[in-house]
Order: structure tokens, then C-alpha cells, then sequence
């Protein structure tokens, strides 16, 4: 069974600033289901995906990828249907003439929380695996250390004019993961 749709091609969607003159991401896409692609700075694909709530997905991958989430072009739907969201996805991608950076191998980075254990500095790294540590102490040292990277995270975005406030899940940093609330 095939199933008709009709959608614009990704050549022929508007640019949306991610971050727009008032520090705000594109409001007009919350609460919307459909498909999106981001663009870094250069205007070079980076990811396609698409969600129940295409706002708070631009705001998961925001967070996640901060250098490269700078455009971003999105295609609403009325009603949520999978097999449609999917073969918009596989047309852009397909239109881009190759798999974008966030739909290859690093499609974890653009879609998992943020795991902070890799971004550990030496001297966090040689605290968390103290072996006078016991379980209580790896939490802290580890949420001390997810409070650094969300910390340099949020610098970066109001760096490039954010003005939200984003909210990070208190319980997974004692897992060493960011994720929004």
C-alpha cells in the first residue's frame, strides 16, 4: 500500500533562524507534528528528523549539538502518522544527495542524552574513580561534573543571544547524562 503525500521539498522550504532576534527559538512550531532539518552555519545539512513536538526537539538537539543547530527548515503535518513522517524524512535525505552527519554515525549525539563521563577532565576523572569513593561520592563527583558541562552549555547559548531558560533533568546527572526537562 503506498500512501500519497503531499510536501514540499527541502529546496523549497523557508530557512528559519534556530535562535531567533529575541533570543527565542521558532515558537510557532510548538505543539506541531512534523519533520525538521538542521542546518549549521553554513547553511549545511546536518540532521532530519521529526517528532510529535518539533519545538521540543529543536530544543533537545540545541542543547546536545550547540554548534550545529543554527537554521533549520520544518514541514508540519495535521495529523500524526509514522509512515508519513518517515518518507518525508527518507525524501530530504534522499534530496541532500548524502546522509547527513546527524543521520550516519553520530545519530546518537543528535538523539541520546548527553553521557558527560567522556568530557571528564583529568583531575574529574581521577576524582570519580578514587577508590576511596564509595557510591555516594561517584554521584556527587559525577553530577558535579554534569553541572560543568550544562553549565558551559548554557554559556554557549546565551553566548549566541538565547534568552529561554532551559530546565535540565535533575535525576539523570546522578547517571552523568543531560538531558531537558
Amino acid at each position: 500500500m503506498t500512501i500519497q503525500t503531499n510536501f514540499s521539498t527541502l529546496a523549497n522550504l523557508e530557512y528559519f533562524p534556530y535562535i531567533n532576534e529575541q533570543g527565542q527559538l521558532p515558537e510557532d512550531f510548538q505543539g506541531k507534528i512534523g519533520v525538521y532539518a538542521i542546518f549549521n552555519a553554513d547553511k549545511k545539512l546536518q540532521f532530519v528528523g521529526y517528532s510529535r513536538d518539533v519545538y521540543l526537539s529543536l530544543k533537545q538537539h540545541l542543547v546536545r549539538q550547540t554548534q550545529q543547530c543554527y537554521w533549520v527548515k520544518v514541514q508540519t503535518i495535521e495529523r500524526p502518522s509514522r509512515t508519513v513522517l518517515e518518507s518525508i524524512e527518507k525524501a530530504w535525505i534522499d534530496e541532500n544527495g548524502s546522509v547527513p552527519v546527524g543521520n550516519g554515525n553520530d545519530k546518537e549525539i543528535w538523539t541520546q542524552p548527553i553521557n558527560v563521563k567522556p568530557l571528564m577532565t583529568p583531575e574529574e576523572q581521577a576524582n570519580y574513580n578514587n577508590p576511596a569513593n564509595d557510591e555516594l561520592a561517584q554521584i556527587k563527583s559525577i553530577k558535579n561534573v554534569a553541572r560543568r558541562v550544562e553549565a558551559e552549555i548554557l554559556a554557549v547559548l546565551k553566548g549566541r543571544g538565547l534568552q529561554e531558560q532551559f530546565r535540565f533533568q535533575p535525576k539523570l546527572k546522578e547517571e552523568g547524562l543531560l538531558d531537558l526537562k
